[in-house]
């Protein structure tokens, strides 16, 4: 039997920031992708290489990449399937994967394109963009058709098949609106990977409170069909209007759910860590300030409460009764240090001493003065970009790697031209 692998591409950094009312520091989308390579997330969607004010961060974590810190995960980025967006990415940052996006249903066409392209002209806009986007050395190509679950079938399928011609190498099958139930999706997915032949990237959005349902139905459909399959999430289930497919979920649902856990045929990605789950959505709900719901799966404080005497009995003699998974494996169950009374924080207001005290507790130490000055230096500017105190993966990181933190802190605006002042005087 075939094993196909289910990989997962978080986009946390790119559709999760798009929460509305919300958004991230580049530092804390920094730490993110750190903490995503430490959970073996094959790809992190880490931000928009046409859009000024991420170029210093984009570039500040390829750099990251070539370091190995950020090792093995992709970065990849998102832009519109049109030749200008590759321009400008391949010309302001070093991006080497790219996920290039097109509506394709009749709604969308007509609703937001609003006469300007028809079917014919948004196929031809992503095979000329995708062309040149490996013209210009991209090395991995994901072509995404927006709202695929409203599109007709036979013109999605034209659609792949020519994005897959032109040298993609998958189809992103976005369910923009959460449109798609567990069996739709499949039948849609099956009907597309059996004719397009290349592997199928699932973008769930959870409108219908279906969204990791309806990702692991989709992949599903992608390796009974013979082909790898890969599914979008973001951590805490963070995005656009209801959210995303939640990155916990989705992997635990893969790894023990009936339809999977007694199968070879379908295999979730070996590099998956899930220890690092409780760190890293406790870090996201920090730094998006978004607090953990009670019972949220895997993570949530209730996720392995029992308080009802024949569940609680039940736990007791084998928690296997009641639980399906255990909680260290999700990285749980570690004491946690409160300290109570004084507290010395870093901030952009921070002085030497309180500094120092501050990266003392976390074990580092400098060289001189000069270089404590350095560092305190760039905390004050990190404090500025978070608005929030800095925790100790924030402190850690700007110690180790002052460089490439100072470029992510750093942002010029374009020079905007003075407008001439009005002849007119009076009304």
């Amino acid at each position: 039997m075939k094993k196909n692998l289910i990989r997962i591409i978080d986009v946390t950094n790119r559709d999760g920031v798009q929460t509305s009312r919300l958004g991230l520091a580049k530092l804390q989308k920094t730490i993110l992708n750190i903490l995503l390579n430490k959970m073996g997330v094959f790809q992190s969607e880490f931000g928009f290489p046409f859009t000024r004010h991420e170029v210093n961060y984009l570039n500040a974590n390829i750099e990251l990449a070539e370091k190995k810190v950020i090792h093995p995960m992709r970065l990849s980025g998102w832009i519109r399937a049109i030749r200008s967006d590759v321009e400008i990415a391949t010309r302001l940052t070093a991006v080497k994967h790219l996920n290039l996006s097109i509506s394709t249903s009749s709604q969308m066409i007509k609703g937001k394109f609003a006469g300007k392209l028809n079917k014919k002209d948004v196929i031809n806009a992503a095979v000329a963009a995708v062309k040149l986007a490996r013209k210009k050395g991209i090395e991995s190509i994901g072509i995404n058709a927006e709202d695929a679950s409203r599109t007709d079938i036979d013109y999605l399928i034209e659609f792949a098949m020519a994005g897959r011609d032109a040298g993609a190498d998958r189809i992103r099958y976005c369910d923009t609106l959460g449109y798609d139930d567990p069996f739709t999706i499949y039948d849609r997915v099956a009907a597309l990977a059996d004719a397009v032949k290349i592997p199928v990237e699932l973008h769930c959005h959870n409108d219908l409170g279906m969204a990791v349902a309806t990702s692991i139905a989709g992949a599903k459909a992608a390796i009974d069909s013979g082909v790898d399959a890969y599914i979008n999430t973001t951590v805490n289930g963070m995005g656009e209007r209801t959210g995303n497919a939640d990155l916990v979920s989705c992997i635990l649902a893969l790894k023990y759910s009936s339809g999977f856990e007694h199968t070879e045929k379908y295999m979730l990605d070996p590099r998956i860590n899930t220890r690092m789950s409780w760190k890293l959505a406790r870090y996201a709900s920090y730094v998006f300030g978004v607090p953990i719901p009670i019972n949220q799966v895997g993570v949530g404080d209730n996720a392995f409460a029992h308080e009802s005497g024949i569940h609680a009995d039940g736990a007791l003699k084998d928690r296997k009764n009641y639980e399906l998974y255990d909680f260290e494996e999700l990285g749980r169950g570690e004491p946690e240090i409160i300290e109570t009374g004084r507290a010395i924080t870093a901030g952009e207001y921070s002085g030497i001493k309180g500094f120092r005290n501050v990266y003392n507790r976390l074990e580092i130490k400098f060289s001189d003065d000069k270089e404590a000055e350095r560092i305190l230096e760039l905390v004050r500017y990190a404090n500025v970009h978070t608005q929030k105190p800095l925790v100790r993966d924030e402190l850690l990181f700007i110690a180790q790697y002052p460089d490439i933190a100072g470029k992510i802190f750093s942002m010029v605006p374009p020079a905007v031209k003075a407008p001439r002042p009005s002849r007119r005087i009076g009304g």
